[in-house]
Order: C-alpha cells, then sequence, then structure tokens
C-alpha cells in the first residue's frame, strides 16, 4: 500500500466507503461516465454506467467487511491496477479487481470485477439445495441430470412454501411426494432442490417481495421471469438441468423467453397436478424448463410416453407421428410486440423454408379479459381464506392482485367461461393441421429496476400474447431463437409452436426440427 499514490489510496477507501454504507450516489461517482464502463461478478457482465447504476439501485449494501490486503500495479503514469482481499466479519473472503484511470485529476474506476464470498445457498434461487437433496434412481433415461422442483409441488418430508415465509411456517410437511417429481426420480434424476416461486405463482416478473428477485442467467440486471423464477434461474445459471415447473398463463413461457432456455407447457390435464397447489385449475399445467433441446426431449419422452410414466393419464396417439411442416402466425400477436423483436422474427420465418401462412385469431384483449376474470375467480377460491386470515403476508402487488380477485362475482365468472368455450374452439381450428407459431412475449426482459407502471404494462402486454394456449389448453414450446437489442445488451427471446391437444413429444420434435432450419450456417 505504501507505493499506491495518495489520491488512488483516497479515492479507493472513499470507494469501499460507500460500498459499505450502499451510498449510491457516490458509487456511481466513483465509476467513468459511458458506455464503455465495465464491471462483472458471478451473475454475469454490466456494459455502461448506466448499467452498473441500475444494478447499485436494486442490489442492497455489503456486508461489514475490512480491506486486508491491496495489491497495486501501475499501467502507466494515469491507469493503475488495484487487486483487494477483502474478509468479511460474518465470515468468508472476497477479492475485488479494479482498473483505475485518471481523468481530469480525479481517479475513476473503468472496469471491475468481484468475486464475493462464497455462498453455500443463494436464497433468492433456492429454499432448500442438496448435492443432491434427493438421489433418484441410478440408472434410467434421465441418468446424470438434476432437478429444480418449484416450491409448488409435494416432495415427502418437505413442506410447500408457494413462495411466501408466512405460508411456509404454517404448511405441514408432505406424506407423499408428487406423481410429476416421482417421474423425473424414477427416470434417473436426482433432485437439487426446492427453488423459489412468486408468491403463489400468481406473477410473470419474477421477483419475490420477501427472498429477493433471482438472477436472469442470460442478461444480468434484468428480470428473470415467473412466477417459475427460480427454477428457471438454476437452469440458466447452471445450478441443475431441469426445472419442473407449472404454467397457467405463461409462468414456463415467459421465464424460457427471458433467460434463453427451452420451456414446455404440456397439454392441459396431460400430467396429473396430484401433489401440486394449484392457482386457477382450469389452466394450470405442468413442464420444463432446459438449456437445449435435446435434454428436453428427454424428459418429454420418458414423462409423456405411456409405457415410461406413471403419471400421464392417457396415452399419446399423435405424439409417435411427426406434426405437418406447416404453420400459422396470428397477426394480433404480431402487432403487438416491439419493433426489434418483430423483426428478428420476421428474418426467422423467412429463413424457415416452410409454409407460412397468416391468421386471424381476433383481439388479444378478446382472451384476456374473460381469461383474467377465470383465473382470478378460482385463485380466491384457492386462496381467499388464506390472504383474508393474513391481510399483510403478501407483496404489494400480489396483495392488489388478490383484492381484485376477491370482488369477481359469480355472474361475471360464468359469463367468462361462455366466452371462453368459443374462444377454445376458435384456437382448435387454427391448430388443425398446422402449428401455431409466434413470439413468446413482447420483448426482452425488463430491468430490474423497472417499477410499477413499467412492470404492469410489461406484463399486461405479455399476458395478452401467452393466455390463447392457456385457454386451449394445448401444448406449446418456447425456443431461444431471437436475439434483440436491449438497454442491459444483447438480450434472447423465445420463439413459441403450439400445436393439438397431446401431441407434446411431436411438438419438442417439431420445435427442434424448425432451430435446425432457423439457425444461419456459416458459408466456408
Amino acid at each position: 500500500m505504501a507505493d499506491i499514490p495518495p489520491d488512488l489510496l483516497l479515492a479507493f477507501e472513499t470507494y469501499e466507503a460507500a460500498i459499505v454504507a450502499n451510498d449510491v450516489e457516490a458509487l456511481d461517482a466513483a465509476f467513468a461516465p459511458g458506455t464503455e464502463t465495465l464491471r462483472g461478478d458471478a451473475a454475469g457482465l454490466l456494459i455502461g454506467h448506466d448499467a452498473i447504476s441500475a444494478f447499485r439501485g436494486t442490489r442492497g449494501g455489503v456486508s461489514p467487511r475490512v480491506i486486508e490486503r491491496i495489491e497495486y500495479r501501475p499501467l502507466g503514469e494515469d491507469a493503475a491496477l488495484l487487486v483487494s482481499v477483502s474478509r468479511f466479519t460474518g465470515g468468508g473472503m472476497g477479492l475485488q479487481t479494479q482498473l483505475w484511470e485518471r481523468r481530469d485529476g480525479a481517479w475513476l474506476i473503468t472496469a471491475a470485477h468481484v468475486t464475493p464470498r462464497a455462498q453455500a445457498l443463494n436464497r433468492s434461487v433456492w429454499r432448500t439445495v442438496g448435492d443432491p437433496l434427493w438421489q433418484g434412481a441410478w440408472e434410467g433415461p434421465l441418468a446424470g441430470l438434476s432437478v429444480a422442483v418449484k416450491d409448488l409441488f409435494a416432495i415427502k418430508g418437505y413442506r410447500i412454501g408457494a413462495g411466501n415465509p408466512t405460508y411456509l411456517d404454517s404448511a405441514r410437511a408432505e406424506p407423499t411426494t408428487a406423481p410429476a417429481v416421482s417421474d423425473l426420480l424414477r427416470g434417473g434424476a436426482s433432485l437439487r432442490g426446492i427453488a423459489r416461486t412468486d408468491e403463489f405463482a400468481y406473477s410473470i416478473a419474477g421477483d419475490n417481495a420477501h427472498y429477493g428477485t433471482p438472477p436472469n442467467g442470460a442478461l444480468p440486471g434484468a428480470l428473470p421471469g415467473g412466477s417459475s423464477s427460480g427454477p428457471a434461474s438454476a437452469v440458466a445459471t447452471g445450478q441443475a438441468d431441469i426445472g419442473l415447473a407449472t404454467d397457467t398463463a405463461g409462468s414456463i413461457r415467459v421465464p424460457a423467453s427471458y433467460q434463453g432456455l427451452w420451456g414446455l407447457r404440456t397439454t392441459h390435464g396431460l400430467v396429473p397436478r396430484q401433489g401440486m397447489l394449484p392457482l386457477a385449475q382450469s389452466f394450470d399445467t405442468i413442464g420444463w424448463l432446459t438449456r437445449d433441446a435435446e435434454t428436453l426431449q428427454r424428459v418429454a419422452d420418458w414423462c409423456l410416453s405411456y409405457d415410461g410414466s406413471e403419471s400421464t393419464e392417457r396415452a399419446l396417439g399423435e405424439s409417435g407421428s411427426d406434426l405437418p411442416w406447416r404453420f400459422r402466425v396470428p397477426i394480433e400477436v404480431l402487432d403487438a410486440v416491439e419493433p426489434a423483436t418483430r423483426s428478428a422474427f420476421e428474418s426467422l420465418i423467412a429463413r424457415m423454408g416452410a409454409s407460412v401462412d397468416r391468421v386471424s385469431i381476433g383481439p388479444l384483449d378478446e382472451w384476456y379479459e374473460p381469461f383474467r376474470t377465470v383465473q382470478a375467480a378460482e385463485a380466491w377460491r384457492n386462496n381467499g381464506a388464506w390472504v383474508s386470515a393474513h391481510p399483510d403476508a403478501l407483496g404489494v402487488a400480489v396483495t392488489e392482485r388478490f383484492r381484485l380477485a376477491a370482488a369477481v362475482t359469480t355472474e361475471q365468472e360464468k359469463q367468462a367461461r361462455v366466452v371462453l368455450e368459443g374462444l377454445r374452439e376458435r384456437l382448435h381450428a387454427v391448430v388443425d393441421g398446422a402449428a401455431l407459431i409466434l413470439p413468446t412475449v413482447p420483448g426482452p426482459a425488463p430491468a430490474r429496476t423497472a417499477r410499477g407502471e413499467r412492470v404492469d404494462a410489461v406484463r399486461q402486454a405479455t399476458l395478452r400474447m401467452t393466455t390463447p394456449a392457456a385457454i386451449g389448453g394445448l401444448p406449446a414450446v418456447s425456443m431461444p431463437l431471437l436475439t434483440v437489442a436491449s438497454p442491459l445488451g444483447s438480450a434472447p427471446v423465445g420463439v413459441c409452436l403450439v400445436s393439438r391437444a397431446g401431441t407434446d413429444i411431436a411438438l419438442v420434435r417439431l420445435a427442434r426440427r424448425l432451430a435446425a432450419a432457423a439457425t444461419p450456417t456459416e458459408k466456408p
């Protein structure tokens, strides 16, 4: 430390004090302005002062620590490398590597990498985790794969937490394991742990007021997507190979799109929901998230085959045959997406080499409004008594959703169900002889710093795109095929295929074929 220029040491000490105090304004001043400044950690790389500032606004301060050692390496008259070792008062060590440059007489950080103290458990991702938590069969088609289970499924000896600590405290240990979990274990997969969910699965953003927001494994600083946020983040960050999740209005497809994953929402009722905490039974279904198509195919082949699965309730007569190489684009959905998403999607369509028609499914509000009414009515029947008994237990956004749900009348629900039946028949006709193809969501994942009206606007636009498949009870697979620009950097956006009920396995095969056809090949 004796060799460090006094003004550089003062700048470092000022920065360190701001870190401990969570003085966001001082931290912003310590980093060089502009779009070239870098900050990286285990969650990924942030590029540009604005992105770094936005990250700091949501992170909170660090635990108390002291700097034990600083290594200084001059790189020139106005540039230096500092590597500091920190010891936390609560145990553990950390490392900071910083490139400092002197600009207009002031030392500023232009690049930094932080190695935090080792975490045994990221509580925003996991409720309970092991290595493994539960060993499955040692042999089988899923041997060697690990599973993150959304905290809605029964696991023998554990409680269901539903993303809420008060609910977890009042729950009882489950006497049996849900069939959807058991199937994966019988196939050879092991249970890595129980992963977080948005409260009562009544959200698609991925944030949680009690446990924090899981990281987006594809776009640092962005929301992960919910309500299957925990399993999605676990898979995207390499902590599990399979995410066992649920999808009511897009809770598999949205996080798959936001984090560059493959996600399958299965045909409604195909995988039984015994041992699963419901949100809205008319739309709840089970599915999986994976990093690659081959793993998703392995899971679908095992869990949805008539001979391989205890959980599927009926044979899949059509899944043994390939679906036709024909696609239909719903024009109302395409009109609703962001311009960059539409451009990337149109480019993909041009590369597919397939028959693609444009079809009308009607205004998206005609789908969303009756869906929302029935979903809310069922959500209140399922959870209203508990919510009423624990009025201060929920986060603000979910509290408001349940407040609106409580106001749905029997007559409103009845009328909405009549409308839904007609919509269901309409969608079944659209997918007769061709698969529906559309962007999974309007655009890339919003920043974690997005608040209030911005988050709600994205939520409403997203649900208008995801609810038709839920209303139809149809299988839908999201594929990470688009890349678009976002304020946080290049971001994934999914492409969704929807097909006839019971064609789930064939749909995954079709999606893999489409992904291969749409991927540009390099010329020699």
